[in-house]
């Protein structure tokens, strides 16, 4: 399936509809947008760490819900209602201080619901650090 909306129209979507997101400054970006995929990131401020100098559970969990919602948009266009339903994951390695990327694919995409895989991996790439499943409710149009 074809994206309908690019990264720009996902950008400034979510600038309009989520300013709160930019809270610390545009910490997330859509990085790209493709067929059934769209990869975000976040650059992981101090405030985003754990003990241990690893990026945190929570900061990881909010770039997985924002990527599912993002590869979603990019393929039903603007629906500021869809909801997350369900956010599975599994935190596989510690995660260094630094960016984050979150390569997100469409497993489904159906007209109430969609379901969503997410890989997170640093920047610079290497192994996954976490792997999340998202389940999303569309509302009808």
């Amino acid at each position: 399936m074809q994206p309908v909306m690019n990264v720009e129209e996902l950008e400034v979507f979510l600038e309009t509809e989520f300013p709160q997101i930019h809270v610390d400054g545009r910490i997330y970006r859509v990085e790209t947008v493709s067929e059934g995929e769209a990869v975000l990131s976040v650059r992981a401020l101090e405030r985003h760490l754990r003990p241990g100098g690893t990026i945190s559970g929570p900061t990881m969990m909010a770039l997985v819900d924002l990527a599912a919602y993002a590869v979603i948009l990019a393929h039903i266009g603007p629906v500021a209602l869809a909801v997350t339903t369900n956010l599975n994951i599994n935190f596989l390695r510690k995660p260094e201080p630094g960016d984050l990327l979150a390569t997100c694919r469409l497993l489904k995409l159906g007209k109430r619901l969609a379901v969503t895989e997410c890989t997170l991996t640093g920047r610079a790439g290497g192994d996954p650090v976490a792997h999340a499943t998202a389940t999303y409710s569309i509302p009808p149009r």
